[in-house]
C-alpha cells in the first residue's frame, strides 16, 4: 500500500523526490534540475508516494491563474512501475487539488505517458510539442 502524502518544502521526503526526479526524468536526457528551479519550487506543492518508509513515486503541483493546477515531474521508482502506484499518487493529487480549490488539473505528458492519463480520464488538448528534448502533449481533466 502505497502512503500518499503533502512533503513540506525542504523536508527529507521533498529532497528525496527531487533525487528520484533527477534519476529518473531528468538525467537519462542528459538534463539536471539547477538550484534556481529548485528554489522556485518553494511555492509549489510537492506530493509523495511513500512505501516502508522509502519515497518511491512523487509529483509537483503548481498553482496557476483561474483555478488551473499543473501536475508536473510525475516519476515512480522504475522497478515498481506498472502496479497502480502512480496512478494512485495521481487520484490523490486530484483530490489534494480540488480540496485547495482548483478546479481544472493539466499537464504536459511524455507521449510514453498518454496512454496512462487517458486510462485517468484526462484529456488531450491541441497539437504535440517538443519539451525537454522529447516529444509531448497538453492534457487536462475537470476535478
Amino acid at each position: 500500500m502505497l502512503e500518499c502524502k503533502q512533503a513540506k518544502f525542504g523536508s527529507e521526503e521533498q529532497l528525496a523526490s527531487i533525487e528520484l526526479r533527477r534519476r529518473i526524468l531528468r538525467r537519462p536526457l542528459g538534463l539536471d534540475l539547477s538550484p534556481e528551479q529548485l528554489a522556485a519550487e518553494d511555492f509549489e506543492f510537492h506530493l509523495v508516494g511513500i512505501q516502508d518508509s522509502v519515497v518511491v513515486a512523487c509529483l509537483v503541483l503548481t498553482p496557476l491563474e483561474g483555478g488551473h493546477i499543473k501536475m508536473r515531474q510525475v516519476a515512480v521508482e522504475p522497478s515498481l512501475q506498472g502496479r497502480g502506484l502512480g496512478a494512485e499518487l495521481v487520484r490523490f493529487s486530484e483530490v489534494f487539488a480540488k480540496d485547495r480549490g482548483f478546479t481544472r488539473m493539466v499537464l504536459n505528458a511524455r507521449d510514453t505517458a498518454v496512454p496512462f492519463y487517458l486510462k485517468l480520464d484526462y484529456e488531450i488538448e491541441g497539437e504535440p510539442f517538443v519539451e525537454v528534448t522529447i516529444p509531448h502533449r497538453r492534457m487536462a481533466k475537470a476535478l
